[in-house]
């Protein structure tokens, strides 16, 4: 006896609840599954900014307009899994002002909102901003917190009618005459799931589930390094005003900030290396911003691994060029129900979700409009209530965990 869904999403981050979320609201019978927790991959292991755009508007026009919009989005459907701090991209002393000055027309061709500032103007803002700081521009940057985030999109999924499973690893995949037949998932399912459709939204490890498949989809994952330490004396997010490097974001939380991070190659995303000086050069790097950082007291320190595709970083040839997600329609490949996202980011997840649910719909021949950018997500007005759905899917993760459920 096997379990019957029309639709299985494998992965339980951001995109896969996002996309349990998006088809559960258009009538269709989806399964979730997720290998631990919810969250225990890329999405709880961020530095949890929620980007404005600004990051790629010079060198990703359409990533950028694909940030903004949805940054406005997720300020009206998520609540208290946002925390509105804006942001602040700063020039210091001896960074390339071209540089400034390009990002800054960009950002305002795309209709991403700025305000320049001076040095005393940003430093008012920002008291312990570094005396260094020649100028800088606003954006609407935010925090955001993935485990409520996505906690709160399987909740919607389940009150539509998803089944949520975390704690449910694949452990095999049938493929028959040109279509998936059956899943085999172990934990808390322990039963082979058949489907019409099945949706890889396993991020990192979107390469591991599709060679179960047969399939072939060339991830090239990067682990980057986060650090949380004790300052709460911080408004808006900090962006280093430069080409994309080693410790060029702060992100305020509410009695700490988090530093971030590194781009180094990984070859296994569950089993890498890690160095010390990442820790090291990612504080040294944010502390040139804001020089209380280089010495207050460390909370946590936790790595994430990005979910590259590697065509993609192939062909642009380099970090924080661009962040865009791709949809790969499987049918091109000889398996006509299944179909991977791959790449992007926390920001655009509900994006990515949307163009998810649009294919699977195409090919379930089902007529459903979106409607996950309209409606507001359960419980964002009560924090409380979040933090029990977190508890409740096993999903906290290192980015947010001295906000969520905290005393």
């Amino acid at each position: 006896m096997s379990v019957e869904a029309d639709v299985l999403v494998v992965g339980g981050g951001a995109t896969g609840a996002g996309v349990a979320r998006d088809l559960a609201l258009r009538g269709i019978d989806v399964t979730l599954v997720e290998r631990g927790g919810l969250t225990s991959g890329t999405s709880g292991r961020s530095h949890g900014l929620l980007h404005s755009g600004a990051r790629y508007a010079e060198a990703d026009r359409v990533g950028a307009e694909e940030c903004i919009e949805e940054n406005e989005i997720l300020r009206d459907i998520a609540g208290a899994c946002i925390r509105d701090t804006g942001g602040l991209f700063v020039q210091l002393a001896g960074d390339d002002p071209d540089y400034f000055e390009a990002k800054r027309d960009a950002c305002e061709e795309i209709g991403i909102p700025v305000k320049t500032l001076d040095g005393d103007e940003a430093r008012e803002m920002v008291p312990d901003l570094a005396d260094e700081t020649e100028r800088a521009f606003e954006v609407p940057d935010a925090a955001i917190y993935p485990s409520r985030l996505v906690a709160a999109n399987a909740a919607d999924a389940r009150d539509h009618g998803a089944t949520i499973h975390p704690h449910a690893p694949v452990e095999d995949v049938t493929v028959d005459d040109g279509r998936v037949s059956g899943v085999r998932v172990g934990g808390s399912v322990d039963d082979r799931i058949e489907a019409d459709y099945v949706v890889n939204a396993t991020g990192a490890w979107a390469g591991e589930f599709a060679a179960m498949a047969g399939l072939d989809v060339e991830m090239q994952p990067s682990r980057g390094v986060m650090i949380s330490v004790d300052y709460d004396d911080l408004g808006p997010v900090l962006n280093r005003c430069r080409s994309p490097d080693d410790g060029d974001i702060v992100v305020p939380h509410e009695t700490e900030v988090v530093l971030g991070t590194t781009s180094v190659p990984v070859r296994d995303p569950d089993e890498y290396e890690t160095e010390d000086w990442e820790i090291e050069t990612t504080i040294s790097e944010c502390a040139k911003m804001l020089p209380p950082v280089e010495d207050a007291p460390e909370v946590r320190t936790w790595w994430g691994v990005r979910p590259l595709y590697a065509p993609d970083e192939e062909e642009r040839g380099g970090r924080g060029i661009s962040r865009g997600f791709f949809l790969l329609d499987h049918a091109d490949d000889g398996v006509d129900n299944a179909a991977s996202i791959v790449g992007g980011k926390l920001t655009t997840y509900r994006q990515m979700a949307e163009a998810t649910a649009a294919l699977v719909c195409e090919g379930l021949g089902v007529d459903a409009d979106c409607a996950t950018a309209e409606q507001t997500l359960p419980a964002v007005d009560d924090p409380d209530r979040l933090d029990d759905l977190v508890a409740e899917f096993d999903g906290q993760g290192p980015t947010d965990e001295d906000v969520v459920g905290a005393e």
